[in-house]
């Protein structure tokens, strides 16, 4: 009997490759082409998206603009220095922190020339998918570039394979810098300026078209900005915190990154606002007024837990935690864990916060399709995904240090639940 050939499976990073790309098309299909439907219906219009996602050079030329206009205030504008966490060499890199300034001047310069009529912000949403593939290109060339410069201008820890498309997918260096060690972080700026900026200035995009098309922008848009916006202005806020962050930290920068920072974050985030230009236009005041209280509520949990843990990082013995002295557990490493907060009902409440923020997005877009609520979801198994690799890096790091802590901090993320 003939032995069974093994059949071949598409490799781990050509298959995330090929999936996010997917993903990431099927949803502007399905809000668009397929009336929110996540499964593809009879009046499905594929033509009419294959037509729509075609580029081209005015919407390349658009995202190009953009890019580089965020390169020139990350060079340009005043900034304070901060250093990174140490290398495995001991040294640290120093980062620019000038994202908030960035944020406002982009905001100030695009709604100048919004009102001026220079800049016709409805474009945007009439060449979506035009923009989407054109930002698509982009990205898959800068990744290209930067697994190239990594690996002949490492500038720090790098990792170069035998497999073109792990490097390509993983990436080749840590910090890939332009010129290395002392220039252009390429990481950095990518993890924030282009993407998350981007997104509000889409929802701005949106927000034009419905006024374009009705002559008003409803309450349900002004809140999904609002919230939106004020995420993003937090992000900033507190820039220099993201030098804390495993990307920052650990991933080498590679085509998962760049993807997901340049396309998938302001490409998909901003679905809500897309949306809502044709639908939920006449909500309910209280309902509204519902889906603020649970963004405030959530952003109550994520500023206050990452606000405990600084302060508890900047001096543990003056510490105070909703007016008691904080607790603590001392290891064997030297450091000290908290206890006291919301550090002491789950290791990981700062992504309740984080992910009832992410939630509120798609609640305000009300329930007529499941689109809106891809990012909830999509974040809520990213973050499961987090937790259990950062308690697999805590458990390597603290020993039986870590599994003590566990004992009196049993719960993950959810108080009594996970």
């Amino acid at each position: 009997m003939a032995e069974k050939t093994p059949r071949r499976r598409l490799p781990v990073a050509q298959m995330n490759i090929v999936i996010m790309t997917f993903v990431v098309y099927y949803l502007f299909f399905a809000i668009q082409f397929n009336s929110g439907g996540l499964i593809p219906s009879s009046a499905g219009d594929l033509g009419g998206f294959a037509q729509a996602i075609v580029p081209t050079a005015t919407a390349l030329g658009v995202y190009v603009a953009w890019f580089v206009f965020q390169v020139l205030l990350e060079r340009l504008l005043p900034a304070s220095i901060a250093e990174g966490t140490p290398l495995a060499d001991g040294s640290r890199l120093s980062y620019r922190i000038n994202g908030l300034a960035a944020m406002i001047t982009s905001l100030v310069v695009v709604g100048t020339g919004y009102f001026m009529g220079w800049l016709p912000m409805a474009w945007v949403y009439h060449h979506f998918g035009a923009m989407l593939t054109s930002v698509t290109l982009f990205a898959f060339a800068l990744a290209w570039f930067i697994m190239w410069w990594g690996a002949n201008n490492p500038g720090g820890p790098g990792k170069v394979g035998p497999s073109f498309f792990r490097n390509y997918f993983y990436g080749t260096a840590l910090n890939p810098r332009t010129p290395p060690v002392t220039g252009f972080d390429w990481k950095f700026f990518c993890e924030c300026r282009p993407g998350l900026i981007g997104w509000v200035v889409l929802d701005l995009c949106m927000a034009a078209a419905q006024y374009e098309k009705y002559g008003e922008v409803s309450i349900s848009m002004w809140t999904v900005i609002a919230i939106q916006t004020a995420y993003v202005l937090n992000n900033f806020w507190n820039e220099a915190w993201l030098l804390t962050t495993i990307d920052i930290q650990q991933e080498r920068f590679g085509w998962m990154l760049v993807f997901g920072d340049l396309v998938l974050v302001p490409m998909t985030y901003c679905l809500q606002a897309y949306w809502l230009i044709d639908h939920f236009r006449d909500p309910s005041p209280i309902y509204i007024a519902g889906v603020i209280a649970f963004a405030a509520m959530g952003y109550t949990i994520f500023m206050g837990a990452n606000l405990q843990k600084a302060r508890f990082k900047r001096d543990s013995d003056n510490c105070t935690i909703w007016g008691k002295p904080a607790e603590f557990m001392d290891t064997a490493r030297g450091t000290r864990l908290l206890l006291s907060g919301y550090w002491g009902k789950a290791r990981h409440m700062n992504y309740l916060g984080d992910w009832m923020i992410a939630l509120s997005f798609g609640l305000s877009a009300g329930f007529g399709s499941i689109i809106p609520y891809f990012y909830p979801i999509w974040f809520a198994l990213l973050l499961i995904t987090r937790e259990k690799r950062d308690d697999r890096w805590c458990a390597k790091k603290y020993g039986d240090d870590w599994q003590r802590y566990r004992e009196q901090v049993p719960w993950r993320i959810i108080p009594g639940l996970y």
